[in-house]
């Protein structure tokens, strides 16, 4: 019996049914930053792209069916997670086009090296370690509070693992967006910081989304905020578009 089958789950439908995506049914769940931040990268047919910290799998799956002929990598620490993402791509026919590996971003498993990859992207915990009460869940608590691995970690395996020239995207807390730009400025160039906030009338936003060129030399750029919802709550035409996969985040960080 695998690690994933002693995990209570279910099933996820992504990208207007398109996607199936097996997830814990208790503790950690992906919501839409996934979602936003697959949409986010510019990936083309034939890229490799390394989603790290990939989860259960729910945004290399779905740029795995948005991107045609596209390589995707996911890695993750926990084995469950890795599990049962291998059995959704397995599901949706893409074993040959995602790929599923458990390892550690400190001490980075076999095959995944040094700009193997034309496109990185990361959903890392939003949470230092100490500031608040983990999960009692632990594959939650793993998910949401950095362990080991603190954001400048990621930061600087992102930026070894991409090309010269390929992009490494994150979404992450819209309160350690500055944080996490300064660390990208390090390692990267060319960043962009697309603001993501719920009503137009929310003064911060709650997600940021971050891309940086490996070696560009742009400035950095803050564009008008990605409002989610309609005065009503629900979801403006524009997201509920790209949440359903019918329409891209273009960044331009050129």
């Amino acid at each position: 019996m695998t690690a994933a089958a002693m995990i209570e789950r279910d099933e996820t439908r992504l990208l207007d049914g398109r996607v199936v995506c097996f997830q814990p049914r208790r503790g950690y769940r992906s919501a839409i930053d996934p979602i936003l931040m697959q949409a986010t990268v510019p990936a083309r047919p034939g890229d490799r792209v390394l989603d790290l910290g990939c989860g259960a799998g729910a945004a290399a799956l779905c740029l795995a069916h948005r991107v045609a002929g596209v390589a995707v990598t996911g890695l993750d620490i926990q084995e469950p997670l890795i599990d049962l993402a291998r059995d959704s791509a397995a599901a949706n026919g893409m074993t040959d086009t995602a790929k599923f590996v458990a390892g550690d971003l400190l001490a980075l498993p076999d095959g995944i090296g040094p700009g193997a990859f034309d496109h990185v992207m990361a959903n890392p915990p939003f949470q230092k370690a100490g500031t608040s009460r983990p999960s009692p869940d632990p594959v939650k608590a793993l998910a949401t509070v950095e362990g080991q691995a603190e954001l400048a970690d990621w930061v600087q395996a992102a930026a070894r693992l991409v090309r010269d020239g390929g992009t490494v995207t994150f979404i992450h807390h819209g309160g350690r967006g500055d944080e996490l730009a300064d660390l990208m400025a390090a390692s990267l160039g060319s960043i962009i910081l697309q603001p993501v906030q719920g009503k137009p009338e929310d003064g911060r936003p709650g997600r940021i989304i971050a891309q940086g060129i490996k070696g560009g030399a742009a400035e950095m750029r803050r564009p008008a905020p990605l409002v989610l919802h309609d005065p009503g709550g629900g979801f403006t035409a524009a997201t509920d578009r790209i949440l359903r996969g019918y329409a891209n985040i273009v960044l331009n960080t050129a």
